[in-house]
């Protein structure tokens, strides 16, 4: 009987396949991430571990974990965990792909739609009080249609915000890996950002990018925060460069109290719900808990991670 230990609690009923396969299930109830001494603690009994994107699976915690034959990564991502640390100990490395895409790429529209419109700064008007009466120039925003959308990353998310972008009428393009993003920033009215984090992609979005942007475009980020510089964010926004920005995505997650980004009218800020939907999350819990169970049984994993 393997001893498999989930960081926190999954939505979906997937987790009691564990049980029902002789393996004994221990979920750890608390809401809050366990600490890195606490998570060397969970994994030094574990023969399988079920983490989130907020456990930082290192070299030294994977020493800590002698039993180790799988971290099950709930993400489509694993940009947390030392792939190539656990690959050298044999041990396997799962993600939760694919199925998160539709429910990213609708909330990387509503973000594009919220910020475009100005609809939390509009919003605020009402709830403060401060709305007297209909102005034929307030709260004006960018329609969609005509304008230029800039998809950077063409996977399969990127392809559906693309897909969603054009319904709007927007003139979608994209930028691939080897793409000269210097030379396109220009022309987009609007950046959406749906590459891995990685040492080659990290801050992908920095200082000469952000002002390579056309003035008053808008930003998106449903990704990973690593992919912006935030202090060179901050600054083209506070110069009035940019137009806006919304992200579902920063760093560090949370951001502290009166982080900049948070003190920017034009900035929508959102605490990483992506994917949070009924459908993609219990679908992730049953791709997390398939990967478990195969490596247990000493079979390949359905979904690994990139090495």
């Amino acid at each position: 009987m393997a001893i498999v230990h989930v960081t926190r609690e999954l939505p979906g009923d997937a987790l009691q396949r564990i049980p029902d396969a002789g393996h004994q299930l221990v979920v750890r109830r608390e809401q809050m991430p366990p600490s890195p001494a606490e998570l060397r603690r969970i994994a030094a009994d574990a023969d399988a571990l079920i983490t989130t994107l907020a456990d930082r699976v290192n070299a030294e915690l994977l020493d800590a974990a002698p039993r180790l034959k799988v971290v099950a990564n709930y993400a489509v991502g694993a940009d947390n965990i030392d792939v190539q640390a656990a690959l050298r100990r044999d041990i396997a490395v799962g993600v939760t792909p694919d199925v998160l895409t539709d429910a990213t790429a609708d909330m990387t529209l509503a973000l594009l739609l919220s910020v475009a419109r100005h609809i939390p700064v509009a919003a605020r008007t009402v709830t403060d009080g401060a709305w007297k009466t209909w102005e034929p120039a307030g709260h004006l925003g960018l329609e969609l249609r005509g304008a230029r959308l800039l998809v950077v990353g063409p996977g399969r998310i990127g392809r559906a915000v693309g897909e969603r972008a054009a319904a709007f009428g927007m003139d979608v393009t994209y930028a691939g890996r080897d793409a000269d993003l210097l030379a396109v920033l220009p022309d987009a009215d609007v950046v959406t950002l749906h590459v891995p984090l990685s040492l080659d992609t990290r801050k992908l979005i920095g200082e000469a990018e952000l002002a390579a942007m056309k003035p008053g475009a808008l930003l998106i980020n449903t990704a990973r925060g690593g992919l912006v510089d935030q202090d060179a964010l901050v600054d083209a926004l506070e110069r009035g460069h940019l137009g806006g920005a919304g992200l579902d995505v920063t760093t560090p997650e949370p951001l502290p109290p009166h982080d900049p980004l948070l003190e920017l009218p034009n900035v929508l800020v959102l605490p990483h719900i992506g994917s949070a939907t009924v459908t993609a999350r219990h679908r992730m819990t049953e791709l997390a808990v398939g990967n478990v169970l195969a490596a247990l049984d000493g079979d390949p994993l359905p979904n690994p991670a990139k090495a």
